[in-house]
């Protein structure tokens, strides 16, 4: 009766055994076999990429596209997220450890087999609607093969875009209404007044820059909405440096009146400059004004304002007995053209010889209403697009930038900026979302985050540097 029960139980184990390896053996067959679906989906996901490129590029859209679009679009967000899934648990790792988690493994095999027929099932409706034809995908496939070659050709430097036109009487009138060279007397506020995309922050930019005889220095963003504290603490790292910053930090209880005393004691004997930039109520002001500057400095200090605000530049500048208001113009005629020109890559003398050139050019000018953000964005636009494309490119800047300027209309001119972009800027464009406002990006720390989110691919044996370098400044 033992021997029948020990038999038995052999029996029972070694089939339980067996099971057991069999269905081991069917995961690690289903996980190994994926290796084709992947190589599939990869190759697809280019594909679906130039699709997406050609779609974006047709310039009649219906609505069956747009929905194919869509779904192709999310499909390949899928993949890639897949993708990176199996890297991390399937393709990086040993057998062993492949082993050891076999459900994972088994879970991510049929999400590659789940995504493999949708692709399928994507692919055959492309097919069978005729929504978007080969040679579409090879030219958008060129477009952006085009624009990587450019890198070999293009020098990567920023243009500093207030030393091109338009700017040097304006640096100087500002110069003299700060009147740099009196050492003396109670601290100035002067402020540069004008609608959005004038180019304010860019001519205080330049004033700051070109400061040298003051004790201590600070640009100070202040914007719709800013933290109290932050800005205090701001405020203290750019005048004093960041030794001074943690010495008042370091192991006590921040408090706001604390830091705010803290600068004024600092600033009481010294000749300070400090650029409050768009500021945008009276209340912010009174604020900043009472916490932050003190009452009887007598060095001959000077404090600059952007806002849109003439009643608010009105406000500021009350206590300096005088008009220290500079109202910033929007560019002449022939700035606006020389502006235009440079930023869309041409020379003054192609007007010369082309009436039609010459005829798009000063319609563009005027309908941008000679503020510098609206030819800045359109120049960059026209950079890019034949001189035919040019009419096309007019009749979509919304007419009341020329008559009435307001920020709908510059609203409507960077959107058109947007749209416009190659479809492989658009998501390193994006990306910049991640960032809060008035953050201070720096390429090296947004292109180090890029390169893993797959936005940047070297072609054809250019640098991958190189790339990311002509993305940023594109």
């Amino acid at each position: 009766m033992a021997e029948t029960v020990v038999s038995m139980a052999r029996s029972m184990l070694g089939g339980a055994i067996s099971k057991a390896a069999s269905a081991a053996a069917a995961e690690l067959s289903l996980v190994m076999g994926v290796q084709k679906d992947i190589w599939f989906i990869k190759d697809e996901l280019k594909t679906m990429q130039a699709f997406l490129a050609a779609a974006e590029a047709t310039k009649n859209r219906d609505m069956l596209l747009k929905v194919w679009a869509e779904q192709v679009r999310d499909l390949s967000y899928n993949i890639e997220d897949c993708l990176a899934e199996f890297m991390v648990h399937v393709a990086s790792q040993s057998l062993s450890r492949k082993l050891m988690k076999l459900k994972d493994r088994h879970r991510i095999a049929m999400q590659i087999r789940d995504l493999k027929s949708r692709v399928e099932e994507v692919s055959s409706r492309n097919t069978r609607y005729n929504l978007i034809e080969k040679k579409q995908i090879t030219r958008a496939i060129d477009e952006r093969d085009s624009c990587l070659e450019d890198i070999r050709n293009q020098s990567a430097n920023n243009i500093d875009e207030a030393e091109l036109v338009g700017f040097s009487n304006p640096k100087q009138e500002l110069i003299r209404l700060v009147d740099v060279n009196a050492n003396n007397g109670p601290a100035r506020v002067v402020c540069v007044v004008g609608m959005g995309g004038l180019g304010k922050t860019t001519i205080a930019r330049k004033v700051y820059e070109s400061m040298k005889n003051f004790s201590c220095y600070a640009w100070i963003t202040v914007s719709q909405s800013f933290a109290r504290m932050d800005l205090l603490k701001l405020m203290i790292k750019e005048l004093f440096g960041d030794e001074a910053l943690k010495r008042q930090l370091d192991g006590k209880v921040v408090r706001e009146e604390y830091l705010a005393s803290y600068l004024r004691k600092e600033l009481l004997e010294k000749r300070y400059f400090v650029v409050l930039d768009d500021l945008w109520n009276i209340d912010d002001w009174k604020w900043i004004k009472t916490i932050a500057f003190p009452t009887n400095n007598n060095k001959g200090s000077r404090i600059v304002v952007t806002t849109r605000d003439v009643g608010l530049a009105e406000e500021c500048t009350l206590e300096s007995y005088g008009s220290f208001i500079y109202h910033h113009q929007p560019l002449e005629t022939n700035d606006a053209t020389n502006f235009l020109l440079k930023k869309s890559r041409k020379i003054y003398e192609d007007m010369d010889k082309d009436e039609n050139f010459k005829s798009i050019v000063e319609k563009l000018v005027k309908k941008c209403g000679g503020l510098p953000l609206a030819i800045l964005i359109i120049g960059g636009m026209l950079a890019n697009k034949k001189v035919t494309e040019w009419e096309s490119i007019y009749k979509k800047i919304p007419s009341e930038l020329e008559t009435n300027p307001s920020l709908e209309a510059m609203r409507r001119i960077v959107t058109l900026s947007y749209t416009n972009l190659p479809s492989h800027l658009k998501s390193c464009f994006l990306y910049l979302s991640v960032f809060p406002e008035d953050f201070e990006i720096k390429r090296r720390h947004l292109i180090d985050r890029w390169i893993p989110e797959g936005f940047l691919r070297a072609i054809g044996g250019v640098n991958i540097e190189d790339v990311t370098i002509r993305y940023f400044t594109d």
